[in-house]
């Protein structure tokens, strides 16, 4: 498996490591409940150095981002804006989605997700090929340019950042949702995959035991996949590989509002979305019964049958949540009845996300 430049550090705090898309990540750090909570309630950090960020510039950056997304890079005019997108083929299916960062006209910052990064770059490199245009795409993942992410996270996250990284305060402070700033070798995002406040830290790899160490210091917990996990589950947050794959539309998957089919503007699978309107409504569900909603379990509704995609326990609620692919039929508020073994247990249908800013939204 390949290992993060934290890899020594996790397994120094006795973390429980596991295989995640190839990558030997911690599971937890001895309680994935209590990682949890310390993200809803105070600040929690994680490695996502397996992340892949790419970054993306020449002459024809812009024009190759407009044609290889769904979501439009014309949105993306102040420097440090980020947007999310998906990276579709040509049937309509996500590739990946992903994070694009606007530097310059000339100069965009990619992040992808670990386990579909060598995909990625070869679909990246084929399409830029193919449609001829000036693009450098390089990762940032070896050598002297190496890059490593931490990701700060919880309603403390941001005052604790400031207290490890004082000089970032000022650049940092004033970031909506979506924006990064630049503070000498630190790139500073406004984004997460938790549903709480925090940053996004990229920074050259040979500094980021440093920076955990650090943070650990100031009171930021450790934390692993598994409080990621239901974390981004509360949050309404997609997974690549279960919520969404190649062979499923961004339509059907909870993302139209990342793709952008009003504009004169084509791009790779557009004529499939076109062709293919969307077929499922991508909803969530609390369990009202005993029990734990996995992924594949069957949905019964009163208009045909459905499938969870992604479900677990919610430490916040307390209460079994799922993301689920539902007929089109299904409106919020419906009873189903989700079949767990030899049994059908009641579940509601609700609008995700959860939980976002530790307040319960269901």
């Amino acid at each position: 498996m390949k290992k993060t430049v934290l890899n020594a550090g996790h397994r120094q705090s006795g973390a429980r490591m596991v295989d995640f898309g190839g990558w030997e990540m911690p599971l937890h750090y001895g309680s994935q409940i209590e990682e949890h909570h310390a993200v809803r309630r105070d600040a929690g950090m994680f490695d996502v150095s397996h992340m892949c960020a790419v970054d993306v510039a020449g002459r024809d950056a812009g024009t190759f981002l407009r044609r290889l997304l769904a979501n439009n890079v014309d949105r993306l005019k102040v420097p440090g804006k980020a947007l999310y997108s998906a990276m579709l083929n040509e049937a309509g299916g996500v590739i990946d989605d992903l994070i694009v960062y606007y530097l310059d006209d000339r100069s965009y910052r990619v992040v992808v997700n670990a386990g579909t990064a060598e995909k990625d770059l070869d679909w990246m490199a084929a399409r830029r090929d193919q449609w001829q245009l000036a693009v450098h795409i390089t990762p940032r993942r070896e050598g002297a340019g190496a890059l490593a992410m931490i990701a700060v996270q919880g309603p403390n996250a941001r005052r604790k950042v400031w207290q490890v990284l004082p000089e970032c305060r000022a650049a940092s402070e004033a970031l909506k949702p979506f924006f990064a700033a630049v503070v000498g070798d630190h790139f500073i995002a406004s984004t997460g995959y938790t549903g709480e406040d925090g940053y996004e830290i990229t920074l050259p790899a040979a500094q980021a035991d440093r920076l955990w160490q650090a943070l650990a210091a100031a009171g930021v917990r450790p934390c692993g996949l598994g409080a990621r996990d239901t974390l981004r589950l509360e949050a309404g947050m997609n997974l690549y590989g279960q919520d969404m794959d190649e062979t499923v539309s961004p339509l059907d998957a909870g993302l139209a509002w990342t793709v952008d089919l009003v504009s004169p503007r084509d791009f790779v699978g557009k004529a499939a979305l076109l062709a293919r309107p969307q077929q499922v409504r991508f909803l969530g569900l609390v369990l009202l019964d005993r029990g734990v909603l996995r992924a594949h379990q069957p949905v019964h509704t009163t208009h045909g049958d459905g499938e969870i995609t992604s479900g677990s326990f919610s430490p916040t609620m307390q209460q079994s949540i799922a993301l689920a692919r539902l007929p089109l039929a299904v409106t919020l508020g419906d009873a189903v009845q989700v079949a767990i073994r030899d049994k059908r247990l009641a579940a509601r249908v609700v609008k995700p996300p959860f939980v976002r800013n530790g307040h319960i939204l269901v």
